[in-house]
Protein backbone atom coordinates (compact mmCIF):
# COMPACT_ATOMS: atom_id res chain seq x y z
CA UNK A 1 0.00 0.00 0.00
CA UNK A 2 1.55 3.03 -0.60
CA UNK A 3 1.76 5.81 2.14
CA UNK A 4 1.19 9.55 2.09
CA UNK A 5 3.87 11.65 2.25
CA UNK A 6 4.40 14.92 4.62
CA UNK A 7 7.20 17.04 5.25
CA UNK A 8 5.83 17.40 8.82
CA UNK A 9 4.46 14.84 10.88
CA UNK A 10 3.53 16.43 14.34
CA UNK A 11 2.35 14.46 17.42
CA UNK A 12 0.01 16.42 19.31
CA UNK A 13 -2.52 18.35 19.21
CA UNK A 14 -2.01 20.70 22.35
CA UNK A 15 -0.90 24.20 22.06
CA UNK A 16 2.74 23.69 20.81
CA UNK A 17 1.71 21.08 18.06
CA UNK A 18 -1.17 23.17 16.79
CA UNK A 19 1.20 26.46 16.68
CA UNK A 20 3.81 24.53 15.12
CA UNK A 21 1.62 23.17 12.42
CA UNK A 22 -0.28 26.69 12.27
CA UNK A 23 3.42 28.30 11.01
CA UNK A 24 4.72 25.61 8.84
CA UNK A 25 1.01 25.28 6.88
CA UNK A 26 2.04 29.19 6.20
CA UNK A 27 5.51 28.67 5.34
CA UNK A 28 4.15 25.92 2.40
CA UNK A 29 5.04 23.06 4.38
CA UNK A 30 3.04 19.60 3.88
CA UNK A 31 1.74 18.91 7.51
CA UNK A 32 -0.15 16.44 9.10
CA UNK A 33 -0.72 16.78 12.65
CA UNK A 34 -1.82 13.43 14.92
CA UNK A 35 -3.83 14.05 17.99
CA UNK A 36 -4.73 10.62 20.64
CA UNK A 37 -7.80 12.18 21.35
CA UNK A 38 -11.09 13.28 19.72
CA UNK A 39 -10.14 17.08 20.05
CA UNK A 40 -7.27 19.44 20.08
CA UNK A 41 -6.41 21.00 23.22
CA UNK A 42 -8.00 18.21 25.49
CA UNK A 43 -4.69 17.36 28.02
CA UNK A 44 -2.20 19.87 29.27
CA UNK A 45 -3.47 22.56 26.91
CA UNK A 46 -7.35 22.88 28.43
CA UNK A 47 -6.25 22.80 32.19
CA UNK A 48 -3.58 25.70 32.65
CA UNK A 49 -4.56 28.70 34.39
CA UNK A 50 -6.10 30.26 31.86
CA UNK A 51 -3.36 32.97 31.78
CA UNK A 52 -1.42 34.96 28.92
CA UNK A 53 0.80 36.35 31.43
CA UNK A 54 4.67 37.04 32.02
CA UNK A 55 4.83 35.13 34.84
CA UNK A 56 5.54 37.81 37.28
CA UNK A 57 6.75 35.02 40.05
CA UNK A 58 9.25 33.81 37.75
CA UNK A 59 11.67 37.18 38.95
CA UNK A 60 12.40 35.39 42.13
CA UNK A 61 14.82 32.69 40.73
CA UNK A 62 15.89 35.69 37.97
CA UNK A 63 14.06 34.06 34.78
CA UNK A 64 14.24 37.68 33.48
CA UNK A 65 14.78 36.57 29.35
CA UNK A 66 11.60 33.93 29.91
CA UNK A 67 9.47 36.90 31.62
CA UNK A 68 10.41 39.42 28.92
CA UNK A 69 9.55 36.98 25.81
CA UNK A 70 6.68 36.10 27.43
CA UNK A 71 5.37 40.05 27.95
CA UNK A 72 6.41 40.20 24.37
CA UNK A 73 4.20 37.43 23.14
CA UNK A 74 1.55 38.56 25.47
CA UNK A 75 1.37 41.44 23.54
CA UNK A 76 1.34 39.71 19.94
CA UNK A 77 -1.82 38.10 21.30
CA UNK A 78 -3.62 40.98 22.42
CA UNK A 79 -3.05 42.87 19.24
CA UNK A 80 -3.61 39.34 17.07
CA UNK A 81 -6.35 37.59 19.10
CA UNK A 82 -8.35 40.03 20.60
CA UNK A 83 -11.29 38.27 20.84
CA UNK A 84 -9.80 35.25 22.73
CA UNK A 85 -7.03 37.07 24.88
CA UNK A 86 -8.13 39.82 27.56
CA UNK A 87 -6.27 42.07 29.84
CA UNK A 88 -7.65 41.65 32.87
CA UNK A 89 -6.40 43.90 36.57
CA UNK A 90 -4.65 41.59 38.81
CA UNK A 91 -4.51 42.19 43.23
CA UNK A 92 -1.88 41.67 44.98
CA UNK A 93 -2.77 41.42 48.68
CA UNK A 94 0.26 41.53 51.03
CA UNK A 95 -0.61 40.42 54.82
CA UNK A 96 0.96 41.00 58.18
CA UNK A 97 1.26 37.33 58.10
CA UNK A 98 2.87 36.90 54.06
CA UNK A 99 6.82 36.19 53.91
CA UNK A 100 7.36 38.38 50.74
CA UNK A 101 6.90 42.20 52.35
CA UNK A 102 5.33 44.87 50.05
CA UNK A 103 8.52 46.67 49.34
CA UNK A 104 9.96 43.81 47.71
CA UNK A 105 6.03 43.28 45.70
CA UNK A 106 6.51 46.90 44.06
CA UNK A 107 10.38 46.35 43.09
CA UNK A 108 9.17 42.93 41.26
CA UNK A 109 6.01 44.98 39.62
CA UNK A 110 8.75 47.76 38.92
CA UNK A 111 11.11 45.37 36.98
CA UNK A 112 8.00 43.80 35.47
CA UNK A 113 6.97 47.14 34.14
CA UNK A 114 10.32 47.68 32.73
CA UNK A 115 10.42 44.59 30.66
CA UNK A 116 7.31 45.24 28.96
CA UNK A 117 4.76 44.57 31.66
CA UNK A 118 2.24 47.93 32.31
CA UNK A 119 1.99 50.28 34.93
CA UNK A 120 1.16 49.33 38.24
CA UNK A 121 -0.40 50.61 41.23
CA UNK A 122 -0.80 50.70 45.24
CA UNK A 123 -4.43 50.64 45.70
CA UNK A 124 -5.49 53.19 48.43
CA UNK A 125 -7.25 51.78 51.66
CA UNK A 126 -10.15 53.63 50.50
CA UNK A 127 -10.45 50.72 47.81
CA UNK A 128 -10.18 47.62 49.84
CA UNK A 129 -13.78 47.10 50.53
CA UNK A 130 -14.24 47.06 46.87
CA UNK A 131 -12.00 43.44 46.43
CA UNK A 132 -14.91 41.38 46.54
CA UNK A 133 -14.87 39.31 49.67
CA UNK A 134 -10.77 40.10 50.48
CA UNK A 135 -10.29 39.82 54.49
CA UNK A 136 -9.06 43.43 55.52
CA UNK A 137 -8.00 42.33 58.65
CA UNK A 138 -4.05 42.41 58.94
CA UNK A 139 -3.59 43.41 55.30
CA UNK A 140 -1.12 46.04 54.96
CA UNK A 141 -1.07 46.84 50.80
CA UNK A 142 -2.67 46.02 47.77
CA UNK A 143 -1.07 46.21 44.33
CA UNK A 144 -2.83 46.17 40.94
CA UNK A 145 -1.15 45.15 38.02
CA UNK A 146 -2.77 43.83 34.70
CA UNK A 147 -2.14 40.68 32.71
CA UNK A 148 -3.99 38.61 30.36
CA UNK A 149 -6.97 36.32 30.64
CA UNK A 150 -8.08 33.34 27.96
CA UNK A 151 -9.82 30.21 26.95
CA UNK A 152 -6.87 27.84 26.89
CA UNK A 153 -8.77 25.50 25.19
CA UNK A 154 -10.65 27.66 22.55
CA UNK A 155 -7.13 29.23 21.97
CA UNK A 156 -5.66 26.10 21.10
CA UNK A 157 -8.62 25.02 18.65
CA UNK A 158 -7.99 28.24 17.20
CA UNK A 159 -4.48 28.07 15.86
CA UNK A 160 -4.86 24.53 14.94
CA UNK A 161 -8.15 25.62 12.96
CA UNK A 162 -6.32 28.51 11.11
CA UNK A 163 -3.60 25.82 10.52
CA UNK A 164 -6.18 23.33 9.00
CA UNK A 165 -6.67 26.32 6.52
CA UNK A 166 -3.84 27.10 5.30
CA UNK A 167 -3.87 23.29 3.95
CA UNK A 168 -2.84 21.51 7.07
CA UNK A 169 -4.27 17.69 7.91
CA UNK A 170 -5.67 16.83 10.95
CA UNK A 171 -6.06 13.57 12.34
CA UNK A 172 -8.14 12.78 15.36
CA UNK A 173 -8.54 9.90 17.29
CA UNK A 174 -5.40 8.50 16.30
CA UNK A 175 -2.67 7.24 18.41
CA UNK A 176 0.96 6.85 17.67
CA UNK A 177 2.36 3.19 17.81
CA UNK A 178 6.18 3.38 15.92
CA UNK A 179 8.62 5.18 13.66
CA UNK A 180 11.15 3.98 12.19
CA UNK A 181 14.25 6.55 10.86
CA UNK A 182 15.73 5.75 7.21
CA UNK A 183 18.42 7.84 5.36
CA UNK A 184 15.75 9.94 3.73
CA UNK A 185 12.14 8.89 5.12
CA UNK A 186 10.31 8.34 8.16
CA UNK A 187 7.76 5.53 8.37
CA UNK A 188 5.05 6.04 10.82
CA UNK A 189 2.65 3.49 11.88
CA UNK A 190 -1.00 4.76 13.68
CA UNK A 191 -3.53 2.89 15.14
CA UNK A 192 -6.85 3.01 13.11
CA UNK A 193 -5.49 4.64 10.65
CA UNK A 194 -3.11 4.58 7.27
CA UNK A 195 0.89 4.40 8.01
CA UNK A 196 2.24 7.82 6.52
CA UNK A 197 5.71 8.83 6.07
CA UNK A 198 7.73 12.17 7.21
CA UNK A 199 10.73 13.88 6.08
CA UNK A 200 10.89 15.41 9.66
CA UNK A 201 8.90 14.25 12.79
CA UNK A 202 7.80 16.72 15.66
CA UNK A 203 6.99 15.19 19.03
CA UNK A 204 5.10 17.80 20.85
CA UNK A 205 3.49 15.69 22.87
CA UNK A 206 3.56 17.13 26.44
CA UNK A 207 3.88 14.65 29.12
CA UNK A 208 4.52 12.16 26.92
CA UNK A 209 7.39 13.71 25.46
CA UNK A 210 9.31 10.57 26.32
CA UNK A 211 7.17 8.21 25.66
CA UNK A 212 7.14 8.84 21.81
CA UNK A 213 10.90 8.91 21.78
CA UNK A 214 10.78 5.27 23.22
CA UNK A 215 8.52 3.87 20.19
CA UNK A 216 11.17 5.77 17.45
CA UNK A 217 13.80 3.17 15.92
CA UNK A 218 16.59 3.35 16.03
CA UNK A 219 16.60 3.98 19.73
CA UNK A 220 16.70 7.68 20.80
CA UNK A 221 18.38 9.49 23.98
CA UNK A 222 15.62 11.10 25.94
CA UNK A 223 16.36 14.16 28.32
CA UNK A 224 15.65 13.28 32.01
CA UNK A 225 12.39 14.91 33.24
CA UNK A 226 10.06 15.37 35.97
CA UNK A 227 6.41 15.59 35.61
CA UNK A 228 4.30 17.90 38.17
CA UNK A 229 1.06 17.74 38.24
CA UNK A 230 -0.76 21.25 38.97
CA UNK A 231 -4.42 20.97 39.92
CA UNK A 232 -7.62 23.69 39.82
CA UNK A 233 -11.06 23.83 41.75
CA UNK A 234 -13.76 25.55 40.50
CA UNK A 235 -16.63 26.91 43.05
CA UNK A 236 -19.76 28.66 42.67
CA UNK A 237 -18.73 32.33 43.27
CA UNK A 238 -18.11 35.38 41.36
CA UNK A 239 -15.78 37.53 41.44
CA UNK A 240 -15.66 40.81 39.89
CA UNK A 241 -13.13 43.11 39.86
CA UNK A 242 -10.49 40.82 38.56
CA UNK A 243 -7.59 38.33 39.24
CA UNK A 244 -6.18 37.83 42.74
CA UNK A 245 -2.71 36.68 43.67
CA UNK A 246 -2.08 35.42 46.52
CA UNK A 247 0.68 33.42 48.93
CA UNK A 248 -0.09 30.19 50.09
CA UNK A 249 1.83 28.71 53.30
CA UNK A 250 4.33 27.07 51.34
CA UNK A 251 5.22 30.49 50.07
CA UNK A 252 4.10 29.44 46.25
CA UNK A 253 1.64 31.65 44.42
CA UNK A 254 -2.07 30.55 43.75
CA UNK A 255 -4.86 32.48 41.86
CA UNK A 256 -8.17 33.27 42.12
CA UNK A 257 -9.67 33.82 38.64
CA UNK A 258 -12.99 34.77 37.37
CA UNK A 259 -13.97 32.02 34.91
CA UNK A 260 -17.25 30.89 33.45
CA UNK A 261 -19.54 32.58 36.07
CA UNK A 262 -17.76 30.62 38.62
CA UNK A 263 -14.27 30.86 40.39
CA UNK A 264 -11.23 29.06 39.42
CA UNK A 265 -8.88 28.09 42.12
CA UNK A 266 -5.02 27.02 41.21
CA UNK A 267 -3.10 26.09 41.15
CA UNK A 268 -1.00 23.27 43.06
CA UNK A 269 2.86 21.52 41.97
CA UNK A 270 2.82 18.11 43.45
CA UNK A 271 5.28 15.20 42.07
CA UNK A 272 3.55 12.75 39.61
CA UNK A 273 5.32 9.14 38.81
CA UNK A 274 2.12 7.65 36.96
CA UNK A 275 1.06 7.46 33.49
CA UNK A 276 0.42 10.68 32.29
CA UNK A 277 -3.86 10.06 31.30
CA UNK A 278 -4.23 8.79 34.84
CA UNK A 279 -3.75 12.15 36.53
CA UNK A 280 -6.70 13.51 38.57
CA UNK A 281 -7.15 15.97 41.44
CA UNK A 282 -5.80 14.30 44.67
CA UNK A 283 -7.49 14.72 48.14
CA UNK A 284 -4.49 17.02 49.69
CA UNK A 285 -4.28 19.07 46.61
CA UNK A 286 -8.14 20.37 47.48
CA UNK A 287 -7.91 20.86 50.53
CA UNK A 288 -4.56 22.92 50.07
CA UNK A 289 -6.61 25.26 47.63
CA UNK A 290 -9.61 25.56 49.73
CA UNK A 291 -7.29 26.86 52.48
CA UNK A 292 -5.38 28.86 50.90
CA UNK A 293 -8.42 30.38 49.77
CA UNK A 294 -10.41 30.65 53.53
CA UNK A 295 -7.18 32.31 54.61
CA UNK A 296 -8.04 35.52 52.20
CA UNK A 297 -11.11 35.51 51.33
CA UNK A 298 -14.06 36.05 54.20
CA UNK A 299 -16.55 33.75 51.83
CA UNK A 300 -15.46 30.47 53.72
CA UNK A 301 -15.58 27.26 51.51
CA UNK A 302 -15.68 23.75 52.10
CA UNK A 303 -14.89 20.87 49.92
CA UNK A 304 -19.19 20.86 49.09
CA UNK A 305 -19.04 23.93 47.50
CA UNK A 306 -16.81 22.78 44.66
CA UNK A 307 -18.57 21.97 41.41
CA UNK A 308 -15.35 20.76 39.44
CA UNK A 309 -12.06 19.72 39.49
CA UNK A 310 -9.13 19.26 37.04
CA UNK A 311 -5.23 18.91 36.94
CA UNK A 312 -2.76 18.62 34.31
CA UNK A 313 0.59 18.10 34.22
CA UNK A 314 4.05 20.30 33.55
CA UNK A 315 7.23 18.64 32.12
CA UNK A 316 10.11 20.00 33.61
CA UNK A 317 14.14 19.25 33.76
CA UNK A 318 14.89 16.49 35.74
CA UNK A 319 16.55 17.92 39.45
CA UNK A 320 16.37 17.65 43.04
CA UNK A 321 15.12 21.01 43.79
CA UNK A 322 11.51 22.22 43.86
CA UNK A 323 9.30 22.40 41.35
CA UNK A 324 8.69 26.29 42.12
CA UNK A 325 12.26 27.36 41.30
CA UNK A 326 13.28 25.18 37.84
CA UNK A 327 13.48 26.73 35.15
CA UNK A 328 10.19 27.00 33.11
CA UNK A 329 12.32 27.82 29.71
CA UNK A 330 11.07 25.26 26.78
CA UNK A 331 13.67 23.07 25.49
CA UNK A 332 14.33 21.87 22.07
CA UNK A 333 15.65 18.42 21.57
CA UNK A 334 17.03 16.82 18.22
CA UNK A 335 18.12 13.16 17.50
CA UNK A 336 21.13 14.82 15.61
CA UNK A 337 22.78 18.27 16.17
CA UNK A 338 23.77 18.62 12.35
CA UNK A 339 20.99 16.43 10.36
CA UNK A 340 18.14 16.49 12.85
CA UNK A 341 15.08 14.02 11.63
CA UNK A 342 12.92 13.84 15.32
CA UNK A 343 12.56 17.25 16.76
CA UNK A 344 10.97 17.18 20.88
CA UNK A 345 9.56 20.12 22.81
CA UNK A 346 10.09 19.61 26.49
CA UNK A 347 7.75 22.22 28.49
CA UNK A 348 6.71 25.17 27.29
CA UNK A 349 4.28 27.87 28.06
CA UNK A 350 0.96 28.54 26.97
CA UNK A 351 1.85 32.36 26.80
CA UNK A 352 5.03 31.74 24.78
CA UNK A 353 3.40 29.23 21.98
CA UNK A 354 4.36 31.37 19.00
CA UNK A 355 7.67 31.87 19.78
CA UNK A 356 8.35 28.24 20.82
CA UNK A 357 7.13 27.49 17.00
CA UNK A 358 8.92 30.37 15.36
CA UNK A 359 12.27 28.08 16.80
CA UNK A 360 11.39 25.27 16.29
CA UNK A 361 10.69 26.37 12.53
CA UNK A 362 14.11 27.99 12.45
CA UNK A 363 15.22 24.27 12.33
CA UNK A 364 12.75 23.22 9.77
CA UNK A 365 13.87 25.67 7.91
CA UNK A 366 17.48 24.33 7.93
CA UNK A 367 16.23 20.96 7.31
CA UNK A 368 14.06 21.83 4.46
CA UNK A 369 15.23 24.76 2.55
CA UNK A 370 13.42 26.34 0.27
CA UNK A 371 10.43 27.93 1.83
CA UNK A 372 9.27 31.91 2.54
CA UNK A 373 9.29 32.41 6.26
CA UNK A 374 6.30 33.37 7.07
CA UNK A 375 6.19 36.32 10.33
CA UNK A 376 3.53 34.58 12.32
CA UNK A 377 3.81 37.96 14.70
CA UNK A 378 1.60 39.55 11.98
CA UNK A 379 -0.93 36.76 11.27
CA UNK A 380 -4.86 37.41 13.46
CA UNK A 381 -6.32 34.72 15.13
Amino acid sequence: MKMTDYDLVIIGAGIHGAAIARAASYDGYKVCIIEQYHQAGLATSSRSSKLIHGGLRYLESYQFRLVKECLHERAILLRTAPSLVKLVPFYIPVYKFNKRPAWLISTGLFIYRLLGGGRFRKVPESEWSTLDSLDNKQLKAVFEYHDAITDDKKLTQHVLNDAINQGAEFKADCEFISATLSSDKIQISLKNHENIKARLLINASGPWVNEVLQKITPQQNALPIDLVQGTHIVIPRTIDKGIYYVEATDQRVIFAIPWQQHCLIGTTETPFRDKPENTQPLPEEIEYLLSTWNQYFNDKLTADDIINSFSGLRVLPGSDSSAFNRSRDTLLHTDNADKPKVISIYGGKLTAHRATAESVMHLIHQQLPGHIKTDTSKLNL
